[in-house]
């Protein structure tokens, strides 16, 4: 199996977008959010390119590629309030579960304000009103998230993503897209 990219592109008025400080209701402006997902080839030509929605592809190791334009203090539940330089994160989790991948939807969608309840310690960088999901980047039927997390340098951000293994952090910072890109997809596939 190849990792593949999975591209977010258009985008959502900011009147659509919730408010990240709240549980149900209210909208307040966020800063651009890349709107519905798409699958497509690596740019090299290598990887699958599918039309089916990843919610019906079978589950696996997925990174996500945050970009945060600005250095933030967001509060990370039970992690407490956290610094967060400027540059592209990626955070790295599992979709094992009988949805699959629908949990990458589900991450879009609190990223573009569709959702506000937070369960991961992810989905409170993605809520935040400043940082923006940009790419994805899947391993399907791989079990290989702390082996992918691992091969990424430390984040800002001790156990953010790691409460449930033996792992220091599953978010790295980068200071580029191109970096975090290249370094995200060479631990995918060392992974397997």
């Amino acid at each position: 199996m190849v990792a593949y990219r999975i591209r977010c592109t258009g985008g959502i008025p900011s009147a659509q977008r919730r408010s990240p400080g709240r549980r149900r209701g209210g909208l307040k402006p966020r800063a651009a959010v890349d709107g519905p997902v798409t699958t497509g080839d690596r740019p090299d030509g290598s990887g699958p390119d599918s039309s089916e929605p990843h919610g019906s592809e079978p589950g696996g190791t997925y990174t996500l590629l945050v970009v945060l334009p600005a250095a933030t203090g967001i509060e990370v539940g039970a992690l407490g309030a956290r610094e967060f330089p400027a540059g592209w994160y990626a955070y790295t989790g599992s979709a094992l579960g009988s949805g699959g991948f629908a949990r990458v939807e589900r991450h879009r969608e609190l990223a573009a304000g569709e959702r506000a309840t937070r369960h991961w310690h992810v989905d409170y960088l993605l809520g935040h009103r400043d940082a923006a999901l940009r790419e994805v980047v899947t391993s399907p039927g791989a079990d290989i998230e702390c082996a992918v997390a691992q091969r990424l340098p430390p984040g800002p951000v001790e156990g953010f993503g790691a409460s449930d293994c033996g792992c220091g952090s599953h978010l790295a910072h980068f200071g580029t897209r191109e970096r975090a890109l290249a370094a995200v997809r060479t631990a995918h596939d060392a992974a397997r």
